[in-house]
């Protein structure tokens, strides 16, 4: 049987064609279809699910001791605060996914490796947590396991006196990675994203996970060079890029574009008056997209850093040597917990950081004088 909307909709519908002039009951009939198309195209774009990959490096082979920088030289070259309290009074939050059920146990191992302050559950410096905030945690994987490690141990070597807390979400979907970011950023003033994904349309209706009154969000530019990935593409976030470090004993001979480093202007998202307003902007020709990264530091596999890692990846475990941005975004956030500062855009292209200003190396994009592609502004130092 009809309903009644139907009933009462046909007639009513039939006069009106009777009544409109010629033509237009074939545009109004083309109009239905287009705004039908364009509806189906929406509800698709939304159904699309994206997938995160973590941009790590990983030298070959685990071992039983350190074969990568340590802490000592990472500060010494960034010239950082070496205090164990630094960071004191903050929170970093560290997104990423599935479960690493060794990351507290093996971040104790680095930390008595290197001197540093124990990061415990017992004294309230760890906790971890799934997406929602429970404690019934995702399966594990172990090259997102290898991930964490490295982010929550240098999160700690360069902010030895912040929290530490892990959000892991349920699988590398942007929608759990998400769910997590939520959940990070109402419960920390600092939150380290080293995941990302190529950019794609619609991306911009995610960028209010990135933003939360008074916290601090960072993102791995990517480890393929250009083009600009997501989220390091939403202006909500710092974008953090890679540098090689040379060194001669532990001293630095010079620091370059990493070639590995991601960036490039972004398709679909604008660029923050604060950095289309800085000087050297307009000679990456962005045209008033966002560009990225903003910043960089090391993240070259060649002067990896030293990490430890119990659970066995490709077959090992151990020490190893890592690179990729990351591990230049979580120093980052780290470094800004130290600062105590609100780091955004604003605050990273104003006069509030000294940088070093890398203009060799190149991604596929060139480092210039100023801003650039592969490094944005550079290095924070002091």
């Amino acid at each position: 049987m009809p309903r009644l909307g139907s009933l009462l909709i046909g007639p009513v519908a039939l006069s009106l064609a009777a009544l409109a002039p010629p033509g237009a009951a074939v545009a109004q009939q083309a109009a239905a279809q287009q705004a039908t198309s364009q509806q189906a195209a929406s509800q698709q774009a939304v159904a699309t699910e994206h997938y995160a990959h973590h941009p790590l490096h990983v030298r070959p082979n685990a071992s039983s001791s350190p074969t990568g920088l340590s802490p000592e030289t990472i500060k010494s070259v960034y010239n950082f605060p070496t205090g164990p309290t630094a960071g004191a009074g903050t929170t970093i939050a560290i997104v990423d996914a599935f479960d690493d059920p060794k990351a507290e146990a093996d971040l104790n191992v680095f930390s008595s490796q290197y001197g540093l302050p124990a990061c415990t559950t017992a004294n309230g410096c760890f906790s971890k947590v799934n997406q929602t905030g429970g404690t019934r945690y995702p399966r594990t994987n172990s090259g997102w396991a290898l991930e964490i490690s490295l982010d929550v141990q240098w999160a700690h070597a360069i902010a030895p006196g912040a929290k530490i807390l892990l959000v892991e979400s349920r699988t590398n979907s942007f929608t759990n990675l998400l769910a997590a970011e939520d959940y990070a950023k109402t419960h920390a003033q600092y939150v380290s994203n080293s995941w990302g994904a190529s950019e794609f349309s619609g991306e911009s209706s995610y960028d209010p996970h990135f933003a939360q009154p008074g916290v601090s969000f960072f993102a791995s530019s990517g480890d393929s060079g250009t083009p600009a990935s997501y989220p390091s593409a939403s202006p909500n976030l710092i974008s953090v890029g890679g540098t090689t470090l040379t060194l001669s004993g532990g001293t630095l001979v010079s620091e370059t574009g990493w070639s590995g480093s991601g960036g490039g202007c972004s398709a679909y998202e604008t660029a923050t008056s604060a950095q289309s307003s800085f000087g050297t902007y307009g000679q990456v020709n962005c045209g008033g997209k966002r560009a990225t990264p903003d910043v960089s530091l090391d993240a070259d596999p060649a002067s990896g850093v030293s990490v430890y890692d119990s659970v066995r990846y490709r077959g090992q475990f151990g020490w190893w040597t890592i690179g990729g941005t990351s591990a230049s975004a979580p120093m980052w956030a780290a470094r800004s917990a130290v600062a105590g500062a609100v780091v955004d855009s604003a605050y990273v292209y104003g006069n509030n950081i000294a940088y070093r200003d890398i203009t060799s190396g190149n991604n596929g994009a060139s480092c210039l004088v100023g801003y650039d592609l592969v490094t944005g502004r550079g290095s924070w130092t002091g």
